[in-house]
């Protein structure tokens, strides 16, 4: 079996767009001290990778838990996908990161907490989102969610 050298290897990773009854977006600033290297600070939604044995709601769930201390959460519908503009870093190799993207909502009654990833959080409307996440996202996914 030959390896063709063309093809990108990429992980999953899972991201709730989380909407209040207002329709505002939730972000979560990413705390300074675990960026690596010459990344800026930046919000971002909550959400990770898929790990082995996890479905991608699975994922999305336990992320959503471990990010804002929230159970219970309802995923309404997939948004889409995107090809992040992030590159992992896997031995001597870089790996991409291709972004399965749900809408969510929280529980009326619901408390964030925030793990140690993140300073703090806060909502946003739609274009205020797409704004502050377009360090991270591609101009196309940013402008999927303003138009939300």
């Amino acid at each position: 079996m030959t390896t063709d050298t063309s093809e990108d290897l990429f992980h999953l990773g899972v991201k709730a767009l989380v909407r209040d009854r207002g329709g505002k977006v939730l972000l979560l600033r990413v705390n300074p001290a675990k960026l690596k290297g010459e990344q800026k600070l930046y919000w971002d939604l909550p959400g990770g990778r898929v790990q082995k044995g996890q479905t991608v709601q699975d994922a999305l769930m336990r992320e959503i838990i471990e990010e804002t201390g929230v159970i219970g959460a309802e995923i309404t519908k997939e948004i889409g996908m995107v090809l992040s503009n992030i590159r992992i870093p896997i031995g001597n190799e870089t790996v991409g990161l291709v972004l399965d993207v749900y809408e969510c909502h929280l529980p009326a009654d619901a408390e964030i907490k925030l793990s140690d990833e993140h300073i703090a959080y806060d909502w946003f409307t739609p274009i205020e989102a797409a704004e502050h996440l377009a360090i991270k996202y591609p101009s196309s996914f940013c402008e999927l969610i303003a138009t939300l």
